[in-house]
């Protein structure tokens, strides 16, 4: 008896209360491996392919160290042969009805239901996600992504009418929650009508495998789905028959992708890693508040692309509530992933174990005040502790890097302005949590955040019917819902772009004017009007509410078609266009905040004042062609006021909708509008093209630096004379005119401007503007690639990609009581 009852401590384990082992059983995953011989090919035209001479790459245990599998080092030859077969299914699964897609993607559906316990091991052994939470979260996920687009595949042709598919789909799923990033980026695809290749991390290439194989069984026609494993995106993403990149990562791997294929063609969608904050105010329930916090910061060790690394506390409960995080953090266990009993694993990538070592260590030394709550476990490998840090500097490294693991720094905060302002400080965007009983305060605060999805008063929760993404460098499109299915999809009259790849001279693209500012020709009504001339009209800049005259002091002559000037205009520049932003920028805000009906009587009376001075539009217009045709002129024209009547029409008729998900609870979807647009106009219709691109922008409640035609610039100058008279508030609408090169380079290199639309002539351009804005805020970009739009087509000139380019989405998630909750 007495040897029982050492063995069996009663005593210690009622004093403690710890639980013991509760261990997954890995014998499925194991026979998985051995059916492939713990050796896996590529996944391509619906077959295991293991060509020969390939350097093999071990899939590794990260919580041992074993390696379960070897797999291949992708060549550029096996990436054509992927692409090949997705090029030629394309052909059969872009034209197959809706309900034959639909019953492929619910087939997949019902098949990830058949191997849920395969697909939460393998994602636990793969990635070191803890397989209680890869049970639980992770895979229903997935397999709600593909029951949901499967219905977007049926319903397509009604709800996207007037889209089509792409092509073929590179899809790069990140190392956090790989499967879950796997779907939530080929569900959406194959639904548009696209074929798919996906090159999974280097550091969980197994959970891609197995979907492969479920596929397989699901009876996905061969080459509509194919996987290739390697250490080099840029073999796929760069393949000239790629017509769409979608990709999950970080800001680095992001911003590298974004610069490989600028000027491509290809669409690119990103979802990046970034400093999620939870604002805490004082009228929280701390209790329910510090619940969900732990969950966000150190579930699946904080590798998450939601986890929480800020946490801002106003000052009245600020010491309690970090009293109350410290004891509830003293309960979380570290130890094997799959281990049903413990609350964190390890990390994926050894490399963030010493960065982290590293960051922690920099904040003590500057007086930051550290807490580790666990003790590491023996025998699992690269385990970090949750950690919280006090004391710490918003100037802090710890506090501006984006930790990748289990680390939450804690600062407070005064008002909520303040809490506010230090959480849009920063060049990431992608979620926050808001805590208050105060439902003022709480929506205000979601609606001022600067990211793509808010929860109040929880955390974490997403759903395939409402999109996830991020803003600002935080990545730009979205995973899930209507929103994210025109990452996948283009206007159907466009046709698939084709770029020549020719060489683009970044450093010295628009680095210097240029333009001819030696004198010229007087204007021809000056030449012919003999001794009694017209009196000089002098064409100013407009931004900021008012004429200005450039910096440079200089102007360019505008020629007309039969060579003769017309007039001579300002040639601006940097400074120029800088000064023109900061008027932007400060409009920014109080014009997207105002109402949708007081913007569209704007727009109504913008179309009012250019009606009644059409006569004078006319005959600037017609000037330009030498012989004084008005036909074209009036057209333009003309069909500038129906625009400006349009985008007056959608002022107030794209605010966002209620999100149909699985939460009990409302989850509302938002337009934004972005901030501050450049906008680089076409020299094809000079006036048309010019009211047609910033009517949407600012109708959704955008601020504008609007560079006109470089040929034909006049009627968009002398439009700032029905601004000023239309009641739009200083700084909306600035015009900018000079080398266009020059001011686009300048427009594309501005921290504070969040998206940039080229419709420039010729490719380079547009390359420039992509590739330029993979840098610092990582802002959007629309550009043509040289390729003419026929602003006279209404489809082309009006269509629904006008809004969804002056808008972001923002999905705000607010969970009800459970008074009627069963």
């Amino acid at each position: 008896m007495a040897g029982a009852a050492a063995q069996f401590p009663f005593g210690h384990i009622l004093d403690t209360l710890e639980y013991g082992p509760a261990l997954e059983g890995e014998a499925i995953v194991k026979q998985w491996l051995e059916k492939h011989n713990h050796n896996f090919g590529h996944f391509i035209n619906g077959e295991w392919q293991r060509p020969v001479d390939r350097d093999n790459i071990p899939s590794k245990k990260p919580s041992t160290g074993e390696t379960l599998a070897n797999t291949l080092e992708a060549t550029e030859g096996d990436v054509q042969i992927a692409v090949a077969a997705a090029e030629a299914a394309y052909k059969t699964w872009g034209k197959i009805s809706p309900f034959s897609r639909a019953k492929f993607l619910y087939s997949i559906a019902r098949n990830l239901q058949k191997h849920q316990s395969l697909l939460a091991l393998v994602e636990a052994v793969d990635s070191g996600m803890p397989s209680k939470e890869s049970r639980t979260t992770g895979v229903p996920a997935i397999i709600r992504q593909f029951y949901h687009h499967a219905g977007w595949a049926q319903v397509l042709p009604e709800e996207m009418q007037g889209w089509t598919s792409l092509g073929i789909v590179a899809v790069f799923p990140g190392w956090m929650s790989p499967l879950v990033q796997l779907a939530q980026r080929v569900a959406p695809a194959l639904a548009a009508g696209n074929t798919v290749v996906v090159m999974p991390s280097s550091h969980t290439r197994l959970s891609a495998l197995l979907f492969a194989d479920i596929c397989s069984q699901a009876g996905l026609p061969a080459g509509v789905f194919s996987v290739v494993t390697g250490s080099t995106p840029g073999l796929l993403a760069s393949h000239p028959a790629v017509s769409a990149v979608t990709l999950a990562g970080n800001t680095l791997e992001g911003r590298a992708m974004r610069q490989l294929i600028a000027g491509s063609g290809k669409k690119l969608s990103m979802e990046l890693t970034g400093h999620c904050p939870i604002l805490v105010f004082e009228e929280a329930d701390l209790d329910s508040a510090v619940e969900n916090i732990v969950m966000a910061a150190f579930s699946n060790s904080g590798q998450n692309t939601y986890s929480a690394s800020r946490l801002l506390v106003q000052e009245p409960v600020y010491s309690r509530l970090v009293e109350k995080l410290k004891v509830r953090m003293t309960k979380l266990v570290v130890g094997d992933n799959l281990d049903k009993n413990k609350d964190q694993g390890p990390l994926c990538d050894p490399a963030a174990v010493i960065r982290l070592n590293q960051l922690v260590q920099e904040a003590q030394a500057e007086g930051a005040h550290i807490f580790h709550p666990s003790a590491l476990p023996s025998g699992v490998h690269d385990c970090f502790p949750p950690t919280l840090v006090t004391g710490a500097q918003t100037s802090s490294q710890i506090y501006i890097e984006e930790p990748c693991g289990p680390v939450l720094v804690v600062i407070p905060f005064r008002t909520e302005k303040e809490a506010i302002s230090i959480a849009n400080h920063g060049v990431s965007g992608t979620a926050a949590g808001v805590w208050t009983e105060n439902v003022n305060v709480a929506l205000e605060v979601a609606s001022l955040l600067q990211v793509a999805t808010v929860w109040i008063n929880t955390y974490g929760l997403l759903d395939a019917a409402s999109g996830a993404g991020g803003l600002k460098a935080s990545g730009f499109g979205r995973s899930g819902g209507k929103e994210g299915l025109y990452s996948y999809m283009r206007p159907s009259w466009q046709q698939p772009v084709r770029t020549t790849n020719s060489e683009v001279d970044l450093d010295k693209f628009g680095a210097s004017s240029r333009s001819d500012l030696l004198p010229s020709p007087a204007p021809v009504d000056t030449l012919k009007a003999g001794d009694n001339p017209n009196i000089d009209k002098t064409y100013k800049l407009f931004y900021g509410g008012g004429q200005k005259r450039p910096d440079s002091g200089a102007s360019l002559p505008v020629l007309s078609q039969t060579g003769s000037v017309l007039a001579h205009v300002p040639d601006g520049g940097k400074k120029d266009v800088r000064n023109a932003v900061e008027a932007a920028v400060k409009a920014a805000p109080g014009w997207s905040k105002k109402d949708g009906h007081g913007r569209s009587q704007i727009l109504y009376y913008l179309a009012e004042n250019l009606l009644s001075r059409s006569s004078d539009f006319i005959q600037l217009l017609s000037s330009a062609s030498g012989d004084g045709n008005q036909d074209q002129a009036k057209t333009e024209v003309e069909l500038a006021i129906q625009r400006l009547f349009h985008w007056a029409a959608y002022c107030d008729k794209f605010g966002g909708s209620v999100q149909e998900n699985t939460l009990y609870g409302l989850t509302w979807k938002v337009h934004h509008s972005l901030g501050a647009i450049g906008i680089v106009c076409p020299d094809d219709f000079p006036f048309l093209a010019f009211v047609s691109l910033i009517a949407p922008a600012i109708a959704r409640g955008n601020a504008v630096v609007a560079v006109p035609s470089g040929q034909f610039p006049l009627a968009a100058l002398a439009f700032h004379q029905i601004l000023e008279t239309s009641d739009v508030p200083a700084g909306v609408v600035n015009i900018i005119t000079g080398d266009r090169n020059v001011l686009t380079r300048t427009l594309a290199q501005h921290q504070d401007i969040a998206s940039v639309w080229y419709f420039g002539s010729g490719e380079a351009g547009s390359t420039f503007v992509e590739a330029a804005a993979s840098g610092g805020n990582m802002k959007r970009t629309w550009v043509n690639y040289g390729r003419p739009r026929n602003f006279l087509d209404q489809e082309q000139g009006q269509g629904q990609e006008f809004l969804v380019e002056s808008t972001t989405v923002k999905n705000v998630w607010l969970p009800m009581g459970d008074i009627f909750a069963n």
